[in-house]
């Protein structure tokens, strides 16, 4: 039987890796195979944000890559991937992908994404937005790339940090189209 196309996570140097590891956390559940490329700051960001190191994660993925690794399989069109999701996506990494730059594997393989016509989620973790973020993600929501700002649901009243991170890391799974027990949607009350 052939391996399934995996979905391609990708995981820069902004503050949100929480939520990377969690949506890792369910693509593994899911059985999803995950091809993951993390960039050098994203590993500091990591052990600052989470005490792991980035080996921690090789447990959650089917293959890991560097960030300087262009001539990965995921940096072609030629090789099937499912999805990609890049969480958190700096700015920097947005704009790179919003203009055409693909000088890292992260942003080549964005690019393969948007060429191929595959689905591409972005997570900018990010406030305020300034004016060219908001018309760099204005560009990329154009081509079709979902932007998930990492906003937290407060309707479903979380009560700790790990709540709005499932829940986060729940709504990047919808859009990859992989099931999940992340978090509860919508509940309407009794009046």
């Amino acid at each position: 039987m052939a391996e399934k196309p995996p979905v391609v996570v990708g995981v820069t140097g902004a503050s949100g890796v929480p939520i990377a590891v969690r949506v890792l956390e369910g693509l593994k559940a899911a059985r999803v195979p995950v091809a993951l490329v993390t960039s050098e700051a994203a590993r500091a960001v990591l052990k600052e944000e989470t005490d792991l190191e980035v080996d921690a994660l090789d447990r959650l993925v089917a293959r890991r890559y560097d960030d300087d690794d262009l001539g990965a399989p995921i940096a072609s069109g030629s090789r099937p991937t499912r999805a990609m999701v890049v969480v958190p996506c700096s700015s920097n990494t947005v704009a790179k992908i919003a203009l055409g730059l693909s000088d890292t594997l992260i942003t080549r393989a964005a690019h393969v994404h948007l060429k191929e016509r595959r689905p591409l989620v972005l997570v900018p973790r990010e406030t305020p937005l300034p004016t060219t973020l908001l018309r760099n993600l204005t560009t990329l929501s154009e081509l079709g790339v979902v932007i998930l700002v990492a906003s937290p649901a407060y309707y479903l009243r979380p009560v700790s940090i790990d709540d709005a991170t499932r829940y986060l890391a729940g709504k990047v799974l919808d859009h990859l189209g992989v099931p999940h027990a992340l978090y509860a949607g919508w509940r309407t009350r009794p009046e």
